[in-house]
């Protein structure tokens, strides 16, 4: 049950983009159309899992016995960036479409602060390795649903008059606040949850 409460909090309640506005970059700059944002989050749930399980295990048998906390970010970020080159070279060489499908959106990863974001909550969390499995894929879909939700709505913006003084990125970070306060109606989703099923 508490793996239960910590998918439906990562992905509606504590949503990654839209709640702790981590990861706007690529959630304005790929949302443009659905296909796009269908690959961008597919390979922001390859690399984010993968990277907070190595860097869960950097934190936990490197840093924390060697007292070397204060190199966390450091090391994090060096990390991150080292697996998207490592996956982008094997991707290359294992499976050619997959590369040429993610091609673009894999170097966009390692500027996307949500991956090192989720790698620091899950140490801050003090979470288990399958928690912290559970908890960084949840979030990568909750970032896919959150950044597929918005190229929807920006594709249907493109179809509408919108009027002069809100068209390009006003209307754009309009549509985001407004969905930012749609995911804000989870919020007492999961207290709910664990009063249901008496885990508080």
């Amino acid at each position: 049950m508490e793996y239960l409460l910590i998918f439906i909090s990562a992905i509606f309640v504590n949503n990654i983009v839209l709640s702790q506005f981590l990861g706007i970059c690529p959630f304005l700059g790929v949302s443009k159309k659905i296909d796009t944002a269908l690959g961008m989050g597919g390979a922001v749930a390859f690399v984010m899992t993968l990277a907070t399980v190595v860097t869960y295990i950097l934190q936990k048998y490197v840093l924390e016995p060697a007292q070397l906390e204060y190199l966390q970010t450091l090391a994090f970020i060096l990390v991150i960036a080292s697996l998207v080159q490592m996956v982008e070279i094997v991707l290359k060489k294992v499976s050619p479409p997959l590369y040429q499908a993610l091609g673009i959106f894999l170097p966009l990863i390692t500027t996307n602060c949500a991956v090192l974001g989720v790698a620091i909550l899950v140490v801050q969390k003090d979470y288990s390795l399958l928690q912290a499995v559970v908890y960084s894929l949840s979030t990568a879909i909750g970032f896919a649903l959150a950044l597929i939700v918005f190229a929807g709505l920006r594709e249907q913006l493109a179809l509408v008059n919108v009027p002069k003084a809100m068209r390009g990125m006003a209307i754009v970070l309009v549509t985001a606040g407004l969905l930012s306060l749609a995911f804000m109606g989870f919020s007492g989703v999961d207290g709910g949850l664990k009063s249901l099923f008496g885990l508080e």
